[in-house]
């Protein structure tokens, strides 16, 4: 009962916390660290990603401590903070906020609670998010199978799946950009 009488967190306060969080439903929703392999993973992406930036002179990739802000989705999400993504738009004024826009491409990189019959309905449900509000492409990367699931806005319940062996891309969000998918999963 007292939790209902809580003023609702706004991206304000969202702005104090430290690490990685996303405000939902009026809550702050703080993620726990990464273990090493999903963070090498995070990284090599977001290198790659980075320097295909560079290469084209368009957009900017983000790590996972960087916030975009949204209008109220219809599940109560108002930020997201992706594992890595990509961005291509107007920027903020203030270049130490949040961007005011979801990422037009964001990777989401399994830990080791991202499995199972509940951590699937929460992944499914936080990408229809993505694509509610406008994000163009979502990558599920399972660290386990070393595969990676691209969904697209206009097709989201037909993923593409890349393995070892292959090329990864993120077409149309990030375009030109590929990714041998033996790059993004060390060996071990």
């Amino acid at each position: 009962m007292a939790d209902n009488l809580s003023p609702r967190a706004t991206i304000d306060d969202l702005y104090r916390v430290e690490g990685k969080a996303e405000l939902i439903g009026g809550k702050i929703i703080r993620y726990a660290p990464m273990g090493h392999l999903p963070s090498r993973i995070v990284g090599r992406i977001c290198r790659s990603l980075d320097d295909h930036c560079e290469a084209v002179g368009r957009g900017l990739a983000f790590t996972r401590s960087m916030g975009f802000a949204v209008s109220e989705l219809s599940s109560g999400r108002e930020s997201f903070s992706p594992d890595t993504s990509y961005y291509d738009g107007p920027l903020p004024a203030d270049p130490m906020k949040f961007i005011a826009n979801p990422p037009t491409f964001a990777a989401e990189v399994r830990s080791e609670n991202d499995y199972g019959p509940a951590a699937e309905r929460e992944i499914a449900e936080k990408r229809a998010d993505y694509f509610e509000a406008g994000t163009e492409v979502v990558w599920d990367v399972d660290p386990e199978a070393e595969s990676i699931r691209v969904y697209r806005r206009d097709r989201s319940d037909e993923p593409t799946l890349y393995v070892r062996g292959q090329v990864a891309e993120a077409e149309p969000a990030v375009p030109g950009w590929r990714i041998a998918v033996d790059d993004i999963f060390p060996k071990r």
